[in-house]
């Protein structure tokens, strides 16, 4: 969601600002801002420019404005209080001194607005951190250092938060707290930046600081120092990010979303790259000591929301039928506002591409509060919340990834999904050395195979012609690829706005029939396994009804034909592995749906990539 960056250095910081903002676009916003000062004294006045809609927007008024600044925040919003607008956007300011910038939720606004009120603060927008900014300069006026007036502020504070604070008067320097949402700083040389997501600062350094919860840093140009919730001064260690600027380009592709569909071959080969490196699999993939984890648990609970929900229920089957574990995938943002019987002894595992979304982290803390101590995350982001929140973790190795709709990260977790439950078994005696080695190959020979799915690309896009003028859309899976039926009707909707849903495709009969007609398109997922048979009935029953059936089928396979059915024939049947091959033609079908309706394909509307507010 909403996005922040900061930056202090001997340089007009606006180029980094801007240049961090637009790294940031893909987790959603629909304004943004930024504030700078300069360190001549002659000059010191706070430049402030917000805009609604996108940074190219804010670009063109700095440039017309001929704004230029030493130290500064800058801020995309995503609107929680108060409707897009240039008032309620970032950054927010009280007497024109202290400027603020905040992402995430202050729960207890209104009770704070109307003491500051009553005090004779005047309020400018509708939004819940402006209090932040009238807070800080009050505090200011007491203790003349903005460290301490921060920190007092922070302590009033209800809810999540990551706040930048800067001052007129205390030149270079600015000071920021987190507590639910990411921040790190940004380590240069003689200079420093600060932001929500290491990809902003990737054009100026490689040199991170992951803040813990409830830090405050206050960063100037030469250094900075961090305290802790409880006001101790703490180091905090210097990372080196895995990312680089590179790796966040567009390229040649037209959309990012395009880009990481066609990058999975390499993304899978990445994230399988370690643990295929001989014939046995290495449970150190998952953490040194996994290997004893995997043969004590007695239990799985997968948590996470949105396509890694997804990822979560196919996992649980293989767990189920591979390792004979009882296994259940949980939706995080349900999982701590339940009842549910704790196990000490079961393996909780949280999937998430950012590591940063709130709900799957505020599960992971439930699980830990209930005793449950066996943890791990699968994620995309080795430096992340989640990892580091985790006693045990596997990194998927699919690059960042920009669109708000995932693709590439959902396949490299499918791969990372069946490596655990292949483990498992292994160490339940369950998998023999015959059977790992087969199953080995198969992994090794899945870029290729993905590959050859990408080349059926043509095809797929004269199925979108077709359904880009329908309003709703159909569905249709079992067994293992019920939940690819599920992430290809999220990605239609997602990027299209074609109303689209999922169901078990023995289900049909029992309420989804009713909606089927000549204008209600049915996709069906058909691969040749044990459930063709059952699935070519109910295919059958759509037929019968003047429906019009998409059918992604294997070489081999016999399944309907007529004018009404229409068929893509992938590769054989390629066995456990086959929902990481027939979720790529749902992808692409979305996106060539969404080309055709002309919707903006990385950035839909409504939607973030990262939700890093419940």
């Amino acid at each position: 969601m909403c996005g922040v960056v900061g930056a202090v250095a001997q340089r007009n910081v606006v180029p980094i600002l801007l240049e961090g903002l637009r790294r940031l676009e893909y987790r959603g916003y629909d304004s943004a801002g930024l504030a700078v000062v300069q360190h001549d004294a002659a000059q010191r006045g706070l430049q402030r420019v917000r805009s609604v809609g996108r940074v190219g927007v804010l670009a063109e008024l700095v440039a017309q404005q001929q704004v230029q600044g030493d130290w500064g925040i800058a801020h995309t919003r995503w609107a929680t209080h108060g409707a897009p607008s240039k008032d309620n956007a970032h950054p927010h300011a009280s007497h024109d001194c202290i400027a603020i910038v905040h992402n995430g939720i202050i729960e207890n606004h209104e009770v704070l607005r109307a003491g500051l009120r009553a005090q004779g603060e005047v309020f400018t927008s509708e939004t819940d951190s402006e209090v932040i900014a009238h807070l800080v300069y009050r505090q200011y006026q007491v203790t003349s250092d903005l460290l301490r007036a921060v920190q007092d502020t922070v302590a009033l504070l209800q809810g999540s938060f990551a706040i930048l604070v800067m001052a007129t008067d205390a030149p270079g320097r600015l000071v920021c707290a987190r507590r639910g949402s990411p921040l790190l700083i940004g380590v240069g040389i003689e200079e420093h930046f600060v932001a929500s997501d290491v990809s902003a600062l990737l054009p100026v350094t490689q040199r991170v600081v992951y803040l813990e919860e409830g830090d405050v840093a206050d960063i100037g140009l030469l250094s900075y120092r961090v305290f802790d919730a409880a006001g101790n001064l703490v180091m905090r260690p210097v990372n080196v990010s895995e990312q680089s600027a590179e790796m966040s380009d567009l390229g040649a592709y037209r959309h990012f979303m395009q880009k990481e569909i066609h990058e999975q071959p390499r993304a899978l080969a990445d994230t399988l790259h370690d643990v295929l490196m001989s014939d046995h699999l290495p449970a150190q993939a998952f953490g040194h000591d996994a290997e004893a984890v995997f043969a004590r648990v007695d239990a799985v609970r997968f948590l996470a929301c949105g396509t890694s929900y997804h990822a979560a229920l196919i996992g649980a089957q293989w767990i189920e039928a591979l390792a004979g574990l009882p296994c259940q995938a949980e939706v995080a943002s349900e999982y701590r506002y339940r009842d549910s019987v704790a196990n000490p002894r079961a393996l909780v595992v949280t999937l998430s591409q950012s590591g940063e979304t709130a709900d799957t982290l505020a599960a992971l803390k439930h699980a830990q509060h209930l005793g449950h101590n066996e943890t791990l995350s699968i994620c995309n982001v080795p430096e992340s919340s989640l990892v580091r929140a985790s006693a045990l973790r596997f990194l998927t190795r699919a690059g960042p990834e920009i669109g708000v709709a995932s693709t590439k990260a959902f396949t490299a977790q499918l791969a990372a999904l069946f490596l655990l439950a292949l483990l498992l078994a292994r160490s339940r005696g369950r998998l023999s050395p015959e059977q790992e080695h087969a199953h080995i190959h198969a992994l090794r020979a899945l870029p290729s195979a993905v590959g050859r799915v990408l080349a059926l690309e043509h095809e797929v896009a004269a199925w979108a012609q077709r359904l880009a003028d329908k309003r709703h859309a159909l569905f249709l899976g079992r067994g293992i690829h019920f939940p690819i039926a599920l992430e290809g009707a999220l990605k239609l909707k997602e990027i299209s706005y074609i109303h689209a849903e999922a169901y078990p495709a023995g289900e049909l009969k029992h309420g989804p029939l009713a909606l089927v007609d000549h204008d209600m398109p049915v996709v069906a997922i058909a691969p040749d396994d044990a459930l063709l048979d059952k699935l070519r009935s109910n295919l059958q029953e759509v037929a019968a009804r003047g429906g019009e059936l998409y059918v992604l089928t294997d070489t081999q396979t016999s399944i309907l034909s007529g004018s009404p059915v229409h068929h893509i024939r992938m590769d054989e049947h390629a066995g456990w592995l086959s929902p990481i091959l027939h979720v790529i033609p749902l992808q692409m079908l979305a996106y060539h749906a969404a080309l055709q309706k002309g919707t903006d394909v990385d950035k839909p509307r409504n939607l973030a990539k990262s939700v890093t507010v419940e």
